[in-house]
Formats: structure tokens, C-alpha cells, sequence
């Protein structure tokens, strides 16, 4: 029987590229983001690649919501064996309308953050932990590096990585590995950034199933 990977946050770059690392390696993918036209082209794109690919449309925004949208995806195709939490806002704070304030900033962490938190919960459980499932999750090397620049995002990441580390040993007590991979630089088409290659490390964290990060 096939694994599933459920990828919330879903999109051209390193989304669908892990999505993709996954499904050329045999598992069912079940892309999840806000935009339906958008999920309709990656799933043509992907099974036209020869994956079984499913899509659910989903908003990190709101926690009730993301929790009952989780629960009828679980539904519809099972407890995933991989959960990949790839949603964050990655805007400038000098590009934000209006500048930063305490309203702005709570909205990105129930996005960049909570979100993460709210689907973890979703899925711990007794029939995840029998799949020995995994938790990845996309850091960035803003959770060690702040920066003035990057306000909002500096803090979200670190809250991100702080959660991480906290909970890989309680997951691993549970025969559930969590994980994350920090991303040091700006994603691009710079040979070491592409999202292929970032896509590379995720599996390798996947498979090795020790540390609880790689920093790249």
C-alpha cells in the first residue's frame, strides 16, 4: 500500500518540489493551499509525471477551520503517513502596506506558526505513531539569524524551531519523528537553493529519522 504525504503549502516552489521528491518515490500526495485553480494545475502537472495526487483546499488563518478541514481530509484519504508544513509569510516588513503593528503580527503567527501546531495536532495519534509517521516541517536560518528587516517572520521562525525541538524527544517516545530543515538563504534558482535541492534534504531527513534539523 502506497504512504500519503499530506503537503499544506502547496506552490511552485519548494512546496510542490518535496511534494514531487515524495511522489517520484512512491507516495500518494495530497496537496493543500488556499487556491483551488491553483491546486487544479499542480495536480494535472503531477499526475501528467505519473503520481497519484489528490488536493484540498485549506487556510492557516483560521485554526478552527484548518483543524475541520485536517479532519475531513483524514477522512477522505487516511491518516497521512508524512506531514509537510510549508505555509509562512515571507513578505518585507518595508513591503508591508501601513508598516508592522501588534495586529499584523498576530495574524502572521497564526499563519506561520500556529497553523504548523494546529495540523501536528490533527494528526498525533495512535494510528499515526503504528505508521511511525514524520512531522517536517520548512524552517528558516532567520530562527538563528534575526533580522530587523524580517521582523515578524524572525520571530515566527524561531517560535517554529523552538517547537521542534521541543517536541522531537516527546514524538519519539511516540514512534513519531518530527523535523525541520533551515532554510539559510532565499530560495531561488541559485544551484544550492533551488527547491530541488532543498526538496533532497527533507528526504533525507525523512529517512534518516534522527536529528531533529538540518541546517542548509
Amino acid at each position: 500500500m502506497k504512504k500519503t504525504i499530506y503537503a499544506v503549502g502547496a506552490g511552485k516552489g519548494l512546496g510542490n518540489a518535496v511534494a514531487r521528491k515524495f511522489g517520484a518515490n512512491n507516495f500518494r500526495v495530497v496537496l493543500m493551499c488556499r487556491n483551488a485553480e491553483h491546486l487544479a494545475d499542480y495536480q494535472r502537472e503531477m499526475q501528467s509525471e505519473g503520481m497519484e495526487v489528490a488536493t484540498q483546499v485549506v487556510d492557516a488563518a483560521d485554526q478552527v477551520v484548518l483543524a475541520s478541514i485536517m479532519q475531513q481530509t483524514i477522512h477522505t484519504y487516511g491518516v497521512p503517513d508524512v506531514l509537510f508544513y510549508n505555509v509562512g509569510i515571507t513578505v518585507a516588513d518595508a513591503d508591508v502596506t501601513g508598516g508592522i503593528n501588534t495586529k499584523m503580527m498576530r495574524q502572521r503567527y497564526q499563519v506561520d506558526v500556529l497553523g504548523a501546531y494546529t495540523c501536528i495536532q490533527q494528526v498525533l495519534g495512535e494510528e499515526f505513531s503504528k505508521k511511525q509517521g514524520a512531522i517536517l516541517i520548512t524552517g528558516g536560518g532567520l530562527s538563528m539569524y534575526p533580522s530587523s528587516a524580517y521582523l515578524p517572520l524572525s520571530m515566527d521562525k524561531a517560535a517554529l524551531r523552538a517547537m521542534v525541538l521541543a517536541l522531537h524527544p516527546v514524538c519519539k517516545e511516540q514512534n513519531v519523528f518530527i523535523g525541520t530543515v533551515q532554510v539559510c538563504n532565499t530560495i531561488s534558482d541559485s544551484e544550492k537553493y533551488m527547491p530541488e535541492k532543498i526538496a533532497e534534504q527533507f528526504w533525507r531527513l525523512y529517512q534518516e529519522r534522527t536529528d531533529a534539523e538540518i541546517v542548509y
